[in-house]
């Protein structure tokens, strides 16, 4: 099957790319500038193809001639990027209608039955483009994403290096049930076989843990001793940029998960398991995740026989 991978060069598709290939599919990474793939391990074993979700005409071409296309675009970096995020699935649906791909999948966000934050609710406008689309498309959501090098991971990671008691909102104790890189690659490449499917699948590992318990299980991992704080009430927008000022990381980024950190993200059906992930498919515990995440003498997450828990030498410093 020929794939366009949007998204090849961030986090999610560098590491699928190695699983799709292994399933045996022909790779088209979409890149925004020639020579884009040239340093990860996969480069010279997949097919670069110019994309730009501003650009219709780019879009068209990248699209024309796929079975597939795996949409991992996301823009939190902008004030504007709800309506940015929409704007251009629409494009990207409208081409693959008129190119006449077979499929979609999305990697989108759990959606909790209550008001959105923004990062969530471009999330769901997105997936409702694809699945209002003539294309079948398979949605995966998905709330926490543990791996070395996923935003999600490397703001716990470096809120427990710097940080040795932890001041944690109640707003925050809501209950979360993330999921390895390793299950979320393997999910989208299930999504790529069979029939296609027309709906949208809750993604999330067996653990269910609150926000400081994921936060006391990762010091465990890493040997740290870590003490939490328990606040009656902070300020949404100032925990946000305080988390990012701590962590180094893009405000407007860190500041939309932490909005989304106010309510439950717990999968509300489970049919994923059933119907796409396989019968000998074992979710990967959190514990593991942590460990195999935090392992810096681990083989490179982006290459064929790495670890996909592992960071990459391609990863954002």
């Amino acid at each position: 099957m020929r794939v366009l991978v949007t998204g090849a060069t961030g986090y999610v598709g560098s590491r699928l790319i190695p699983e799709l290939l292994e399933r045996g599919h022909e790779i088209y990474a979409a890149v925004r500038k020639e020579g884009a793939v040239d340093d990860y391990p996969w480069g010279r074993a997949v097919t670069p193809r110019l994309f730009d979700i501003e650009e219709p005409g780019l879009i068209r071409s990248a699209v024309t001639g796929m079975d597939a296309v795996v949409y991992l675009v996301h823009s939190m970096e902008s004030d504007d990027f709800v309506t940015k995020d929409r704007e251009a699935a629409q494009r990207v649906a409208a081409a693959c209608e008129d190119a006449g791909v077979g499929r979609v999948a999305y990697l989108s966000g759990l959606i909790p039955d209550s008001d959105l934050s923004d990062h969530l609710r471009s999330r769901l406008q997105v997936e409702q483009v694809f699945l209002e689309s003539a294309v079948p498309a398979t949605v995966l959501r998905a709330a926490m994403v543990i791996g070395a090098g996923s935003t999600s991971f490397e703001i716990l990671r470096r809120l427990i290096e710097r940080v040795p008691l932890t001041p944690i909102p109640a707003w925050m104790l809501s209950r979360l049930q993330p999921v390895a890189t390793e299950d979320v690659v393997h999910l989208i490449g299930c999504a790529l076989e069979g029939e296609p499917h027309n709906r949208h699948f809750d993604v999330g590992g067996d653990d269910v843990l609150t926000y400081p318990e994921i936060l006391a299980l990762m010091a465990d991992v890493a040997g740290k001793r870590r003490r939490q704080l328990i606040l009656p009430f902070a300020p949404m927008m100032l925990v946000g940029w305080i988390v990012a000022w701590i962590t180094r990381m893009p405000r407007p980024t860190v500041v939309s998960l932490v909005e989304s950190l106010t309510e439950d993200m717990v999968c509300g059906e489970d049919d994923v398991r059933r119907d796409l992930a396989g019968p000998d498919h074992r979710f990967v515990p959190l514990r593991e995740a942590f460990e195999r995440s935090l392992d810096d003498g681990g083989p490179d997450g982006t290459s064929v026989f790495g670890d996909v828990q592992s960071e990459a030498v391609t990863d954002p410093a």
